[in-house]
């Protein structure tokens, strides 16, 4: 931050608005100057960025949304509602978007669990980890309950790990130094 020229954004590579953000995130910049944005789970143009994701997908195997099962694994939290409110407000948009059969959403530290979840999937069924990154959660804990559920579709890649992820966030960079400069 010392080096930096005026005042920076800082935009958090997290699906919610949770405690790294509002709290620790502020803590670490000890007081600093920063403009620091929403992140990423929270952005209202992420839906219809995923809708394409899941669209290219489905035709990529043939498949047709009304008749496929959307697995949604995500983070949650036992001491915050934003973590499992946040992943609600992102389905519900997503599903205006897409009209898959059945949409499940199951947290790993919260109920409704995820593993509970994944028990009984049809074959025909797509898991979309809402999570910024390819870590332990995904990597361990989303990969074993598919494994013990034995659910047959694929496991998708995080969100945050998406082609299209750079050139979205640049465009959110963009849009909130535009919004600065008018201000």
């Amino acid at each position: 931050m010392a080096g930096a020229e005026g005042v920076p954004f800082i935009y958090p590579l997290f699906m919610t608005d949770g405690w790294f953000v509002r709290s620790a995130l502020p803590k670490r910049l000890a007081g600093a100057p920063a403009h620091i944005l929403s992140p990423l789970g929270v952005e209202p143009g992420l839906p219809a960025l995923v809708v394409d994701a899941l669209n290219a997908e489905l035709a990529a195997r043939g498949w047709a949304a009304p008749e496929t099962h959307l697995l949604v694994a995500s983070h949650g939290s036992g001491r915050s509602p934003n973590s499992k409110q946040a992943t609600e407000a992102f389905v519900e948009n997503l599903c205006t978007g897409i009209d898959f059969g059945n949409v499940q959403t199951g947290y790993i530290e919260e109920a409704p669990f995820f593993g509970d979840i994944a028990m009984d999937c049809p074959e025909q069924a797509l898991c979309l980890p809402f999570f910024a990154a390819l870590g332990g959660h995904v990597k361990d804990d989303v990969t074993d309950a598919l494994k013990v559920a034995d659910v047959k579709g694929p496991l998708l890649a995080p969100i945050g790990t998406f082609d299209t992820i750079p050139a979205f966030i640049a465009g959110s960079l963009r849009k909130a130094a535009r919004a600065q400069a008018a201000a």
